[in-house]
């Protein structure tokens, strides 16, 4: 099934992207390899001092528009949190919020409330949601968080969003084998 369900997205990406050119390029797989030139081409020029400038103003111009502004600011933030230089999903912890032994797996984002007036006691804690593009933001008290510090975040968050399904080890993460439990 994983065989399977890869296969068809990319064969997917592939026709929706090597698509995007199809009026213009008739011929299979040049649309797409015309694509992955244009964006190489075009990070390569973005490097370039003038361009990096105009992309500043663009910037600037789209977060000052009204009605774009929040829509704009919102999505470059979250994608900033993730890849961008103000990465925030690095430091991974366990947070304990519903009961007095119940765990989760969250990511350490704000130590810093001093906006929520909360003081230096609490924290802000990213939980992410098993399958699915979403969690919940936690503000704790700081002595509920635990760091995990011998697994990496992108491991962490690998096993958060699978539901626990893949077995954490020094050597990274494999998929869970579940075996029933022996009635003998």
């Amino acid at each position: 099934m994983p065989v399977a369900l890869t296969v068809t997205v990319l064969y997917w990406f592939f026709e929706k992207a090597d698509g995007i050119l199809r009026p213009l390029v008739g011929t299979p797989g040049l649309g797409l390899a015309l694509l992955l030139t244009l964006v190489l081409l075009t990070g390569r020029i973005s490097s370039f001092h003038f361009v990096k400038r105009l992309f500043r103003n663009f910037d600037g111009w789209l977060e000052h528009t009204p009605g774009v502004s929040f829509v704009y600011s919102s999505i470059r933030d979250f994608i900033e949190a993730f890849a961008g230089r103000k990465r925030r999903f690095t430091h991974s912890v366990l947070v304990n919020v519903l009961a007095e032994e119940v765990w989760l797996v969250g990511f350490l984002t704000d130590e810093d409330l001093s906006g929520f007036k909360l003081g230096a006691k609490f924290v802000s804690v990213y939980v992410p949601q098993a399958y699915n593009i979403a969690g919940q933001l936690y503000l704790v008290k700081r002595e509920r968080v635990r760091p995990i510090e011998h697994l990496s975040s992108s491991d962490v968050m690998k096993y958060a969003v699978t539901g626990g399904a893949l077995e954490l080890s020094p050597s990274g993460p494999a998929v869970h084998a579940s075996t029933p439990p022996n009635p003998a």
